[in-house]
């Protein structure tokens, strides 16, 4: 473990306070910037791909010691060149369940990412996934509050044992193609019932950082939202540490951004370099709410671990064997009629689809990974290096009569389909940021004379790249929800020549499976499974493990059940209703409920009991037995239906989960502790959360539509505050 910092949060804090007293009102402003200039860390980013080669550095101040922030993203491993492990994304993490492992991860990646040399580390992704045509879903844990919660949290505690968790994008921000142009609307109730909790839940276990977001929410931008940065963020919940804007085009108002309560602006010296000097000195810029945010960075500077972090520790065989035990809990059993899985790996299999072969790790935006050649397993090697030898056959799908052919000569199929970077990710509109790239100062002092017209043509041409859909950029939002047609028809084809077909789909986010689902005997999720996939794959479909995942996310019969989304909307309105909740409310049950997923064994719940002592957390607890002739672990999960009498909720909200492994025959007893606010709601009126008086009912489950076994409590009406 790391040495902590000498001394505790008291000295920390009285050793920054030292530090700000010494501090010049220069180098204070310099405190709110990158240390990078503008254009040439654009340069740098186009001329060698400097996101993937070096750290973005911030707040050093060489003549007190202060050696600064290190920034480096990571939703899926550090994204920089030269060896770090890539794991799966957050989205098929979430598909875990498990808390304890997301910690692991978030640890090893934090000492991944001090062995480059950063010590801040953007892998805490916590937008709740409203709608899975995001392209970013993969980036998430679901589509739940109390899933994103617990294990945005967990991956928190990981970080911030090694290094500065930065926790993103603070708030609302759920779709890619708009996300500088969008005006969320969100009433102050489902902003704190369901957009909020999660970050909250980082902060509380004490993220030393949260980043701002690109769009806009009731109107203004989240980079400078008073009530979002300093109302809510700062005072309702007590953070301590910085806030820190989206990169580079994280601010439109210098000044209104320090104001409510930005801390820092990324990665560049850019729009408080043009402002806040001449802020400062004519009393609009506060020299107290600039030493609050000096004070705040120099909390999280002095609290660093610290520790030898060797290059070594890049890709080393516990990160591999963690990133190989994720992508195997992370795979989703969604059909097995009739028990066709697990597969006998010394009879022949057709491995057959576009993404057998290849390595297929995610979106190519943010968060990037660029794995050493050869480190990534893919499904094709993985299956191979567990069969018999000779006994895995492949086909690419290309040429439809040879994967007929190659499908009809085995025992079984096994196809591999599904979305990569082509299909859905991060996506920038150059024309949405014109209006942050006319305020950049010219390159050259002697252009100043001339820049004002050569900006506003930057501009102009960015603008016209923007009415073009894709581009040369990522794929952006997705509006088909479905399979591409090809691969619907490969299906069918591998199908017809095999019964005895697998489909294993690979992705970021929910699939549409109508026009074949009921004909495919065994279904799998594999996500982007990171560089250990195939072997996670082959544990899976062979039999050596057995299958865990649940959905994180439920998928329909029908795009229609989902929430509007429209990719370049200027202006969207957020409500209580999306996903399973939203499936409950219209009475369409799921093709896949949220929470669901098979097993090569069955559980069984027994003895379900609920408590609830003066001032919480409500107790409950379960016996969990596998009453099958398999190892396996089950995931536990606990819904409440509240009175509904205040006003109205959802019919069935989870408020707690619990993951454990039981051998053939076993039992085990599981508590899980569940906070109260999880079964209130947000009273505007009050602005606290409000327990409502009288029963609601606790489902102890397997899924979001599994009755489960029932237990009641009686509340008495409680006001939890804010």
């Amino acid at each position: 473990m790391p040495a902590s910092p000498e001394g505790g949060a008291e000295a920390i804090e009285r050793r920054a306070r030292d530090l700000l007293a010494q501090l010049s009102s220069a180098e204070k402003l310099a405190l709110l910037e990158g240390d990078t200039d503008f254009w040439p860390g654009m340069a740098d980013i186009a001329s060698r791909d400097a996101s993937h080669v070096h750290p973005w550095p911030a707040g050093a101040v060489p003549r007190l010691g202060l050696t600064g922030l290190q920034f480096v993203d990571g939703p899926r491993g550090v994204v920089l060149k030269g060896g770090a492990t890539t794991f799966p994304p957050p989205i098929a993490r979430g598909a875990c369940w498990d808390v304890d492992l997301e910690e692991r991860i978030g640890a090893a990646m934090a000492r991944e990412a001090r062995a480059f040399g950063a010590n801040w580390l953007a892998a805490v992704c916590v937008n709740l996934l409203r709608h899975p045509g995001w392209g970013r879903a993969q980036e998430t844990y679901g589509e739940d509050p109390v899933l994103l919660g617990a294990l945005g949290a967990a991956m928190t505690r990981g970080i911030q044992r090694h290094a500065v968790a930065c926790v993103k994008h603070f708030a609302l921000n759920s779709i890619d193609s708009s996300r500088f142009l969008v005006d969320v609307q969100v009433s102050e109730r489902v902003l704190h019932e369901l957009y909020l909790p999660h970050f909250r839940d980082c902060v509380e276990a004490g993220a030393g950082s949260v980043m701002s977001a690109y769009n806009q929410v009731n109107g203004m931008w989240c980079g400078q939202h008073p009530q979002l940065l300093t109302a809510i963020l700062k005072r309702r919940w007590g953070f301590r540490g910085f806030v820190v804007t989206d990169f580079i085009f994280g601010v439109r108002d210098g000044l209104a951004a320090v104001l409510a309560g930005q801390d820092l602006e990324m990665p560049f010296r850019m729009i408080f370099a043009g402002c806040l000097e001449a802020a400062l000195a004519d009393g609009q810029l506060p020299l107290d709410r600039l030493d609050d945010a000096v004070l705040r960075q120099l909390r999280v500077q002095l609290a660093v671990p610290e520790g030898n972090y060797p290059a070594s520790l890049r890709g080393c065989a516990e990160h591999r064997a963690l990133a190989r035990e994720a992508a195997t809990k992370a795979i989703v059993l969604l059909k097995n009629d009739p028990a066709l899985l697990p597969l006998d790996p010394g009879r022949s299999l057709a491995v057959i689809g576009p993404l057998a072969a290849v390595a297929n790790l995610g979106d190519r935006g943010s968060s990037d990974t660029r794995p050493e050649p050869g480190v990534v397993v893919t499904p094709l090697q993985g299956l191979r290096a567990a069969a018999a030898p000779g006994a895995v056959r492949h086909a690419s799908g290309e040429r439809l009569q040879e994967a007929v052919a190659v499908a009809a000569d085995c025992d079984a199929a096994l196809l591999v389909l599904g979305l990569d970077w082509r299909l859905e990710g991060e996506h920038i509109h150059p024309g949405d940021i014109a209006p942050i790239l006319r305020q950049m100062p010219p390159p050259h002092p002697l252009l100043q004379r001339w820049w004002p017209p050569v900006a506003r043509a930057i501009a102009a041409v960015t603008s016209y790249g923007s009415a073009r859909q894709g581009g040369d950029f990522a794929a952006g939002d997705r509006t088909e929800l479905a399979l591409p047609a090809e691969q619907v028809a490969l299906i069918q084809a591998v199908l017809a020549a095999n019964p005895r077909t697998v489909v294993v789909l690979m992705g970021g986010g929910a699939i549409l499976m109508e026009a074949w689902r009921q004909a495919v005997p065994a279904i799998l999720l594999l996500w982007y499974p990171g560089e250990r996939g195939g072997q996670a794959l082959a544990d899976v479909v062979f039999g050596r493990v057995s299958p865990s995942g649940r959905l994180p996310f439920a998928i329909p019969t029908s795009a229609d059940h989902w929430p509007a989304f429209e990719p370049r909307a200027r202006q969207v309105r957020y409500d209580l209703w999306h996903g399973y909740r939203r499936l409950q409310r219209d009475g369409h049950p799921a093709a896949f409920p949220f929470g669901f997923g098979l097993s090569y064994t069955t559980f069984q719940l027994s003895d379900a009991v609920a408590e609830l002592a003066d001032g919480g957390p409500l107790q409950v607890a379960v016996v969990v037995s596998n009453t099958g002739a398999v190892a396996s672990e089950a995931v536990v999960q606990v819904y409440v239906e509240p009175p509904g009498l205040a006003l109205e909720r959802p019919r069935r909200s989870l408020v707690g989960f619990g993951r454990l492994a039981l051998e053939p025959g076993g039992s085990q007893r599981l508590c899980l502790l569940i906070p109260l606010r999880r079964l209130a709601y947000f009273d505007e009126a009050t602005s606290h959360f409000w327990l409502e008086a009288g029963l609601h009912r606790l489902h102890v489950a397997q899924h979001s539509e599994d009755e489960g076994l029932v237990v009641e409590v009686i509340c008495a009406a409680t006001d939890l505050g804010p």
